[in-house]
């Protein structure tokens, strides 16, 4: 198995660009993605239910994007509305690259990069938007929603798609459970994905 991984820290090879067509919110545009990273060759299902969602939920304040990937629904959130500023994090450095060339390729200026270290203690955000990296296992990804979940201002949202074999009901039961200062329902089911929406109390 190749070492990088989508998930990975790793920046030990170049990028292998490559363009595709993809369409966001009706436009088609062109694209740049890499091998190395999550879903090179297209936008994967579970993100294509979650960009409907923003298509009929438009954007706004300041939104994160949660493992950007090469940045279909950071450049979704960006072009539904100009004026929200979208924060996108990820761990792989090729994936932070891709989403600020593919950013500058579409011409947003509305898209900030960054690692998740590098976004400050003290930012909120009025929504968050994922499709979290639900293969790093139960135990990681809790963490992760444990540590930006409550980084939504009071009544924020977070609209997250998860498939179903991958444990999206388990996950929603966890988010009762171990989130109670959250409300948190299934808002969508297709193709097998669920769409959970979690909101701040």
């Amino acid at each position: 198995m190749s070492t990088n991984h989508y998930f990975s820290e790793s920046a030990d090879a170049e990028l292998d660009l490559k363009e595709i067509e993809i369409t966001l919110l009706g436009e088609k545009y062109e694209v740049l993605t890499s091998s190395g990273i999550f879903s090179p060759d297209q936008i994967d299902q579970g993100t294509q239910v979650l960009l409907k969602h923003i298509e009929e939920n438009k954007p706004h304040g300041t939104v994160l994007d949660i493992g950007c990937g090469w940045g279909p629904i950071a450049l979704c959130l960006a072009l539904a509305n100009p004026d929200c500023k979208v924060v996108a994090i990820d761990v792989n450095y090729k994936s932070l690259e891709l989403t600020k060339r593919n950013a500058e390729k579409l011409g947003l200026k509305n898209i900030t990069v960054l690692l998740p270290e590098e976004v400050k203690n003290d930012m909120k955000f009025d929504e968050i938007w994922s499709n979290p990296p639900i293969r790093v296992g139960k135990a990681v990804l809790h963490e992760i929603l444990q540590k930006w979940l409550p980084r939504l201002v009071k009544g924020g949202v977070a609209r997250l798609v998860v498939q179903k074999n991958l444990g999206s009901d388990s996950l929603h039961r966890w988010l009762l459970a171990e989130l109670p200062e959250f409300d948190s329902e299934r808002i969508d089911s297709v193709k097998g994905f669920r769409v959970l929406k979690v909101t701040k109390n």
